[in-house]
């Protein structure tokens, strides 16, 4: 079995420094930052914000989860990306989606929403080899190069690995012809099982290995030594997050309740296939710390 790895995410807008290497000196694999550009509740920009927990730290992963790709220009992403690569030493993992959630952000880009999948997929082809050629020529739908290289490009080679995250057919697709791993999020073990079988199939079906590839998956978190506290937290934060009501989800798609709960669900996810777990807070603002610490010191120990 793959070496289980854990991570978390970002959640503050301010003091990022320190909130980074806090939960680096927890022992966490992963560092996480998500992005909108308009959304139901304050968020930042995952180039930004991992950049500056890459200054911060020293051992830790970072991780955009996740970058909302249809809304850069395939090359300007294509910088970003090397360019934090560069400035952690080699730590970026580079991890994308289409969005959709909130379609005015899109129109306030001047992006039509319905032409977000295929941005995404273009966009990747167009990343991997600024990645990892020195001049580009490309003429795509969206994108067009005509002899175009960044320097420098990424430390890791051949690129950080391009994690494709979402919960859909065209998703798994993406993630299989373009993507080095499967980042699902709101799924159940046994909706990870099954995409993972998917995704293998493709791959077959072109040619591409399942060695090295990367399965993990998305979870918001709540551990509290009350399981209905725990459920509470939950459904509340999920709902202002989302502006929608989450009591009713909250116990398929969330890994909530007490830590014994929480390991318990996640040996279910590993036999599913999973390797990574990005286990990001669904709580108040006031206990996001002791919900870390409770994830590091009770549940994470138990996988080591």
């Amino acid at each position: 079995m793959s070496k289980i790895q854990f991570g978390t995410g970002i959640r503050t807008q301010t003091n990022i420094a320190a909130n980074a290497r806090y939960i680096e000196d927890l022992g966490f694999d992963v560092l996480s930052a998500g992005e909108h550009v308009s959304f139901h509740g304050p968020i930042g920009n995952t180039y930004i914000t991992l950049s500056v927990a890459a200054g911060a730290t020293e051992r830790i992963q970072l991780m955009s989860a996740i970058v909302l790709l249809p809304l850069y220009p395939a090359a300007l992403a294509a910088k970003l990306g090397a360019a934090l690569d560069n400035a952690s030493n080699g730590r970026y993992q580079f991890g994308i989606g289409v969005g959709g959630e909130n379609p005015k952000e899109f129109e306030a880009c001047g992006i039509p929403v319905k032409e977000r999948g295929a941005r995404a997929t273009e966009a990747l082809q167009v990343i991997r080899k600024l990645w990892t050629e020195e001049t580009v020529t490309f003429d795509g739908k969206f994108n067009t190069l005509n002899g175009v290289g960044i320097n420098p490009r990424p430390i890791q080679q051949p690129g950080p690995p391009i994690w494709v995250a979402g919960r859909k057919k065209a998703a798994m697709r993406r993630a299989a012809l373009h993507g080095d791993g499967w980042l699902p999020y709101m799924y159940t073990p046994d909706m990870l099982r099954d995409s993972l079988a998917t995704i293998t199939t493709l791959r077959a079906e072109n040619n591409l290995s399942m060695d090295n590839y990367n399965q993990g998956v998305f979870i918001f978190t709540c551990v509290h030594p009350d399981r209905d506290k725990a459920r509470e937290m939950a459904a509340v934060q999920l709902g202002k997050t989302y502006a929608q009501d989450f009591d009713n989800l909250v116990n398929k798609y969330t890994l909530i309740g007490t830590p014994e709960d929480c390991r318990k669900r996640l040996r279910e996810y590993i036999d599913a296939g999973s390797s990574l777990f990005m286990l990001t807070s669904a709580c108040p603002e006031s206990y996001l710390d002791e919900n870390i610490r409770l994830i590091a010191e009770k549940v994470i120990p138990a996988f080591r």
